[in-house]
């Protein structure tokens, strides 16, 4: 079994194809992935508890969506990472510690507020997917890159719609 540098554990044993080193660069960055993943689904849930005001049924409807999606998407991620022999890094005490988005504000209730925070942390995390997709591509690992792509297409679909309940001029 071999030992992961970024992540001092060993890789279960598995008949994947990919060479090692190309799949311990790809659970690095599948594991920052889905702690600001699960950071960020709960940042939507917060939003979906709390929004107060004109449009809340629409918006309270519409981050629940989200929730799910993003739900979604930590399961890819960590699936992926199962796939290459690693151990997906999903508990809260490791989330708290490696993700990188900004924290979510406590104590807001408008529409506009909330809509405005989860617009900002899908944009984040929807920058470092793009980012994720170049990497694994420099690294020879495309079907990584390719989860990457979806992902970034469902979070472009999902920022567009949090985006429409903003009020233009």
């Amino acid at each position: 079994m071999a030992k992961s540098s970024a992540t001092s554990e060993h890789l279960l044993q598995t008949h994947n194809t990919l060479a090692e080193d190309v799949r311990m660069k790809s659970i690095d960055i599948l594991n920052k992935h889905l702690a600001a993943a699960i950071d960020l689904h709960a940042q939507v849930k917060q939003a979906h508890w709390n929004v107060r005001g004109a449009g809340f049924m629409a918006v309270h409807l519409l981050f629940d969506t989200i929730s799910g999606e993003v739900e979604e998407w930590s399961d890819m991620i960590a699936e992926r990472a199962g796939q290459f022999g690693s151990t997906a890094h999903g508990t809260v005490q490791v989330v708290a510690k490696n993700s990188f988005l900004v924290p979510y504000p406590l104590g807001i209730a408008p529409v506009k507020d909330h809509i405005f925070a989860i617009a900002s942390a899908l944009a984040a995390f929807g920058q470092s997917t793009r980012e994720a997709i170049s990497l694994c591509d420099d690294n020879d690992d495309p079907a990584t890159a390719d989860l990457f792509t979806e992902i970034t297409r469902g979070i472009d679909k999902q920022l567009w719609f949090v985006e429409s309940h903003i009020t233009l001029p």
